[in-house]
This record gives C-alpha cells, sequence and structure tokens, in this order.
C-alpha cells in the first residue's frame, strides 16, 4: 500500500507543479481526463526532453499505463514525441523547435552535457579540459564532439565552439534543476556569463 501511496503523491506533485501550464487543462480535458496524464503534463512542462523510462519511472507509473497515457496525449496533440537516436523523448506541444529539442535531448545525456555545460563556461575549452570536465577518455570526447557536430550543435573547426550558444545557455538556466548539479552550478554562474553589449 506504501507503493501505491507514494505514487499518488508524486502524480500530485508533478500535476500541481504544471498546473499554471495551458497543458494541463488540455490534458485533463483530453478523452475523458486523467490524473495521470495531468501529472505527465505538468512532468513535461520542467523536464521537456525527458524518454519514455525516465517518464515512467520518476512518475512510478507502470510501462503499459505510461505507454497508454502518453499515446492519448500524443494523439491529442497535448504532447509530441521526438526520435532522438535510441529514444524517443517528449515534449509540450508546440514547445520547441526542432533544434531545441536536439539541444534538450543532449543536455539529458550526462556526458554532451557536460561537454556543453564546460564549453559555456569557458569558449575555449580544450578536449583535455571537457574529458576532465566529463570525467571521460578523449576518445569519448570526440564521439560525442562529432555527434554533436553532426546534428549542428558544436563546431569543431579551429578548436570545440557551440554553434548557437544563447540558445544553449537558455535552455540550460530555464531547466537546470532537471538536469543535475553541473546545470545548477552554471545557472548560479550565469549573470557572469552573459554581457550586455547595446
Amino acid at each position: 500500500m506504501g507503493i501505491d501511496e507514494d505514487k499518488r503523491a508524486t502524480l500530485r506533485r508533478f500535476a500541481a507543479v504544471g498546473a499554471a501550464s495551458p497543458l494541463v487543462g488540455l490534458a485533463g480535458a483530453a478523452e475523458g481526463g486523467s490524473d495521470v496524464r495531468s501529472a505527465i503534463a505538468g512532468y513535461l512542462t520542467t523536464t521537456p526532453g525527458a524518454h519514455f523510462s525516465k517518464v515512467r519511472d520518476d512518475l512510478k507509473l507502470g510501462t503499459g499505463e505510461a505507454q497508454h497515457h502518453l499515446r492519448r496525449l500524443v494523439d491529442a496533440s497535448v504532447v509530441e514525441g521526438y526520435r532522438d537516436g535510441d529514444y524517443r523523448r517528449f515534449y509540450p506541444a508546440g514547445e520547441f523547435t526542432d533544434f531545441e529539442k536536439v539541444v534538450l535531448g543532449y543536455l539529458r545525456r550526462p556526458t554532451p552535457r557536460a561537454m556543453l555545460v564546460s564549453l559555456l563556461r569557458d569558449p575555449t575549452a580544450t578536449g583535455a579540459t571537457l574529458a576532465d570536465a566529463a570525467d571521460v577518455s578523449r576518445a569519448t570526447v570526440s564521439k560525442y564532439a562529432a555527434e554533436l557536430d553532426g546534428v549542428g550543435l558544436l563546431s569543431r573547426d579551429g578548436g570545440y565552439a557551440i554553434t548557437r550558444p544563447e540558445t544553449v545557455l537558455t535552455l540550460v538556466l530555464r531547466y537546470a534543476d532537471s538536469f543535475g548539479p553541473d546545470a545548477v552550478s552554471l545557472a548560479r554562474e550565469a549573470d557572469s556569463l552573459v554581457t550586455y553589449d547595446p
């Protein structure tokens, strides 16, 4: 019985977190409404780009239950799925551009996120610096750098450079709490990273 109470509390919390979002109203109205759908919509408002397993696990849902409610939300155009390699990630419908979805997908992965956060802090960071920050080998940094380059998020001409740093920084800051300590730390330093030059 403790698991059911824990699940109910989790669902209520995420439904409340997203209560200000118009998506929650749509989710509740979708095909007869559902507290689970409201919770999923609220969760995705605060954690856009979460993949299926993360949605399921964080909301303490069963696999079939999560599939059913996500399918209803997608069918009702409240939520949209976006294929990201082996993952299907979910977003509030119509909220993000394709590029922003790609950014959020990579920010949900620990190694690329550590690399991007390091480059936001220090645009001159080298491969060795990125490897240290991500606690991975240089070969792993090279692998992810090639991927990020391939999706248009990173340029490797003469070093490593984020192609649209303002977009990446905005998304890191807006959803820092959902990414983890490295993003939260960057958010605390944001004032020192942004300059205004009229």
